[in-house]
């Protein structure tokens, strides 16, 4: 059935979101966001995982990243709308789907800006002032900086000042970002120029116990838990502030396929360089337990140890730039999702008021909220990133649904970008999505399950207590796949090789066929029980046509 809607109080919403972006802000938007703390911490923690092979790792992880985001150019381009990754599976499936797929979305978003912040403390540590911020613990993961009580109150003041620089109007915030980010993509590539090319040393690549000394499962580890994928993760940012574009319909596409390749081009020559850079002393017997593994601040040490104490300097500055400037983007975002959300009657409709430059003030406090919160059970940096990396594959697995339901349902709906082969690049970027979740393993899986579970507590009560007077319907025919997704899905995982099991079920290159073949059944059960061509269409014009108003024709 189609979305009933309660007329709305005129006090809802104040001016409304504004379409001031163009093609560069959402561009630098997303490259923003991918370029932040992972070009800093990833590279020594993934060659920790997996050796030298970890050039493999950011191979693969790029290409499941570049599949992933395929899907979001053509679904922006057809709806350009604030928060859009939470929309789309509500558009395709509706309430019971959207309003799931929406709250993954707003916890990945939520979850960023804190382990921005917290990179931002760790590499604080090399000044003195600092020091009591910080304190070395042994983890799971070997030596990690953790914060202090007088590090925590850093953090929620670092948190505070993200948060107010997103009560500028969304094109103050696009200048801001687009600044930023040209030095984000500057610094980078000067550092790979010093150390690769001054300080080759390439007897590193057999270095220590070899190329590849956990063979392919330290490999694929290493793309969802060495923090490669999340690293990669932000090209959605361009389809969160659509409902912001100059001209979403030309930009959003080109936005989401630029900023990719740009993330994919830099990572790798990043990692090479941290690789070939590290002098003989740091990397000991094995990758595993090398000195370097203790770095803090781990291209700012390398640096200083050859020499280059200017290029440390820079690094130290950029470590607030770059991881500063993910940060604000995300608060950014997770304030649009939740407007979304609203606007589809999962959160409270307080969420969709905005303030006079018409900025949704409510969800950046509540991100603000959420993000504090996040360095209790969170306190260091490693800790936190299998769990967004778990989460953004989740939500980015909505998209080649969506997309392959809205091939199914609407062939002539106008698409600026049109996806060559979608037939087969849809199952098989969701096919992606669930690997990579599959990679990062139960210890982290079961944490997301938790926040699903809290998710739909939430959302329940929101509907029970009646805050929002937009009440869509359920469409439970339309979700009757999705218990069986996250259930099997959880199941695949633990007993997989990547599960605590010592004799698993499934074991390596077994646990990926299992996950494929499941992946293909529950893609095409999805698209086939999906609402029909005409609940779509009302479930879209109760949005979308009202927000795009103010979109200017492409020329």
């Amino acid at each position: 059935m189609a979305t009933l809607k309660t007329p709305v109080p005129p006090t809802r919403a104040r001016p409304g979101l504004k379409r001031e972006i163009g093609f560069i802000g959402l561009l630098w938007a997303s490259t923003g966001s991918i370029i932040g703390s992972g070009w800093l911490f990833g590279a020594k923690d993934a060659l920790q995982i997996a050796g030298p092979a970890a050039m493999i790792s950011w191979v693969i992880g790029g290409v499941c990243i570049l599949i992933l985001a395929l899907p979001h150019a053509e679904l922006g381009g057809m709806y350009p709308v604030s928060g859009g990754t939470a929309r789309f599976p509500h558009y395709a499936f509706g309430g019971a789907v959207g309003a799931s797929f929406g709250w993954f979305s707003w916890v990945q978003a939520a979850t960023v800006a804190p382990i921005e912040v917290q990179a931002m403390i760790n590499y604080a540590g090399h000044y003195s002032f600092a020091k009591s911020w910080l304190v070395i613990k042994q983890t799971a993961a070997g030596p990690q900086p953790t914060l202090t009580g007088n590090g925590l109150t850093v953090a929620i003041l670092l948190m505070a000042f993200v948060t107010a620089i997103n009560f500028l109007s969304i094109k103050k915030l696009a200048t801001v970002n687009s600044a930023a980010t040209w030095w984000k993509v500057g610094v980078p590539l000067l550092t790979i120029f010093m150390l690769a090319v001054f300080n080759f040393h390439p007897g590193n690549i057999t270095a220590a116990n070899g190329f590849d000394p956990d063979g392919v499962k330290g490999i694929l580890s290493a793309v969802s838990t060495g923090g490669i994928v999340f690293a990669l993760l932000g090209f959605e940012q361009a389809d969160q502030l659509a409902g912001e574009s100059k001209n979403p319909k030309r930009d959003i596409p080109r936005a989401v396929i630029g900023s990719t390749i740009i993330g994919v081009i830099i990572y790798l020559l990043v990692q090479f360089a941290f690789l070939v850079a590290l002098p003989a002393s740091q990397i000991g017997t094995t990758w595993t337990n090398g000195l370097y593994t203790a770095m803090t601040g781990p291209f700012a040490d390398i640096a200083t140890l050859v020499g280059f104490g200017w290029l440390a300097s820079i690094l130290y500055i950029d470590a607030l730039i770059s991881p500063g400037g993910t940060a604000l983007i995300y608060v950014t975002a997770s304030s649009r999702v939740s407007y979304g959300l609203s606007r589809n009657g999962y959160v409270p409709v307080v969420f969709e008021k905005t303030n006079k430059a018409g900025v949704p003030w409510v969800g950046l406090i509540a991100a603000f909220v959420i993000g504090c919160v996040c360095f209790l059970p969170f306190p260091t940096w490693q800790s936190i990133v299998g769990l967004i990396t778990s989460a953004s594959v989740l939500m980015y697995a909505g998209a080649p649904l969506a997309l392959g339901v809205f091939r199914s349902r609407l062939p002539n709906e106008d698409r600026p970008y049109r996806l060559p082969a979608a037939t087969v690049m849809s199952p098989l970027a969701f096919i992606v999505a669930n690997l990579l979740i599959l990679w990062t393993g139960w210890n982290t899986d079961w944490k997301l399950g938790i926040a699903i579970l809290i998710g739909y507590v939430i959302l329940v009560g929101n509907r029970v207590f009646g805050l929002n007077p937009t009440k869509p319907q359920m469409d439970w025919k339309a979700a009757q796949w999705l218990p069986v997704y996250l259930v099997g899905m959880g199941l695949i995982v633990y007993l997989s090789d990547f599960g605590p099991l010592t004799h698993p079920w499934f074991p390596l290159y077994w646990d990926i066929v299992a996950t494929a073949v499941f992946s293909a059944i529950i893609y095409f059960w999805a698209v086939h029980v999906a609402l029909t061509t005409e609940e779509i269409n009302n479930m879209v014009n109760t949005v979308v046509v009202e927000e795009e108003d103010t979109v200017p024709h492409t020329p």
